[in-house]
């Protein structure tokens, strides 16, 4: 992997138990892959598989899943769940599949991609994969919206304080924008057979409290913890009590719906 990230161990707790697991995406997949290669679902690989959530979706569709990373950690995380007898993990990085050339049915990344070196990994996502299998990258914008009866847009206000706080530690190697990151990745796919899909919104009740937690295991609020860690956890709080207070609640237990924005694209090898 280009960038090493999510390695401690209270990192990878929190990404396991916070972050939010695809599943209308893995739909949009598997009905992909229906279309363009029936009835050919033996192996799938699930690379910056982190802790496994993703990886786990797979298990009803092939014979075998295996999620890789490169994080000792987030592997932990991973084999620690209640994980089907198909699936298992690997350590490696993202450029260095320890996968036998035209082996693969599906290489799959999910929200992992934007921290490869993209183009040996496109090179190597291609060696693997059998002619006719499908490649299939995702992530989503980090803007998440919150709907809460009719003042989601207050709501949403505020949450652009957040993410404004938290822009200054965005990791130069990802630029500006994940979304160009992925649709450059997208143009420099040889594949003619090949769909780019901007955004996809998936919404999820949960506690306020949990859309916090959500924002907290971001690269960015990491990298202010670790800088300044008082600062992390005002500004935090600060967040909860502006959104507690629009809402005119007094528990940040409260249910939100909270809107994830996907992008994605599949791509299907000649």
């Amino acid at each position: 992997m280009a960038v090493r990230l999510f390695e401690g161990q209270d990192h990878a707790a929190a990404y396991q138990q916070y972050r939010v697991t695809p599943d209308e995406l893995i739909s949009r997949i598997m009905s992909y892959m229906e279309k363009k290669t029936p009835n050919q679902f033996n192996l799938a690989l699930d690379v910056g598989c982190g802790s496994g959530q993703g990886t786990i979706l797979l298990a009803p569709y092939f014979n075998k899943v295996v999620g890789t990373d490169i994080s000792p950690a987030q592997l932990e995380q991973a084999r620690a769940n209640r994980n089907p007898p198909n699936v298992s993990y690997r350590e490696c990085p993202a450029e260095e599949l320890p996968f036998a050339s035209g082996e693969v049915d599906l290489v799959t990344a999910m929200t992992a991609a934007h921290w490869f070196d993209r183009k040996k990994f496109l090179l190597e996502a291609d060696r693997v994969l059998r002619p006719g299998g499908c490649l299939a990258l995702l992530s989503y914008t980090m803007d998440f919206e919150l709907e809460y009866g009719d003042i989601s847009n207050t709501l949403n206000e505020i949450c652009k304080e957040f993410y404004a706080a938290l822009f200054p530690y965005r990791d130069p190697y990802l630029g500006t924008s994940s979304v160009k990151i992925y649709s450059d990745m997208f143009d420099s796919c040889s594949y003619p057979d090949k769909e780019w899909n901007e955004c996809l919104r998936i919404k999820r009740n949960l506690p306020l409290n949990r859309y916090i937690s959500m924002v907290e295991t971001f690269a960015t609020y990491r990298r202010l913890v670790r800088k300044d860690p008082a600062e992390a956890g005002r500004l935090s709080a600060d967040v909860r009590n502006k959104l507690m207070s629009a809402m005119n609640v007094s528990s940040p237990d409260t249910e939100v719906t909270m809107v994830v924005k996907y992008f994605y694209w599949l791509a299907h090898k000649p």
